[in-house]
């Protein structure tokens, strides 16, 4: 009977980051470490904002690249796996939709999946609005609707939200 009760609640689980999370798909190390390296090179006073962090991999390498990482991931055994295999690095239990980005973020990293992107320019426009500044959105997987990219590296597109006062002449 106990296993029902564990299977049961895993399937409620991930159920429920399902519904309100993105699927899981593993960022390809090669990948990451190119843009953070060559491509994007990160500076020791950035702070990047990995948006649905799953098991670390992007925090890991961003670390490796001198940059302060950030992670905020919904799966709870993501969450807990990327815990341990990325002791030091600042990882929060949240959905990305409704948490605020920290105060000193500068770069945000996501895994874009089509069904969200105008959801995602818009969150990007409030919180560049709140900050008062302007960050840098590198997105893997799928163009942002309506928007050109300012740059792109490999699969990788990137895109600068400025505070609308920053955007007039």
């Amino acid at each position: 009977m106990t296993w029902l009760y564990i299977v049961g609640g895993v399937v409620v689980v991930l159920g429920f980051t399902a519904f309100f999370g993105a699927p899981y798909v593993p960022s390809r190390r090669r990948d990451v470490r190119r843009l953070f390296m060559n491509d994007y090179p990160l500076r020791s006073d950035d702070v990047v904002l990995d948006l649905g962090s799953g098991d670390g991999t992007v925090l890991r390498v961003i670390r490796q690249a001198g940059a302060r990482a950030i992670g905020y991931e919904l799966h709870p055994l993501l969450y807990w796996v990327s815990k341990v295999l990325t002791p030091g690095v600042q990882i929060r239990m949240v959905n990305i939709w409704t948490a605020p980005f920290p105060k000193d973020v500068t770069v945000v990293y996501i895994f874009s999946v089509g069904r969200d992107g105008n959801r995602l320019v818009r969150k990007m426009q409030r919180e560049v609005a709140r900050l008062g500044r302007t960050v840098t959105l590198i997105c893997y997987g799928n163009p942002l609707p309506g928007r050109a990219p300012d740059s792109a590296a490999g699969p990788y597109l990137l895109y600068r939200f400025r505070p609308l006062h920053l955007n007039k002449p």
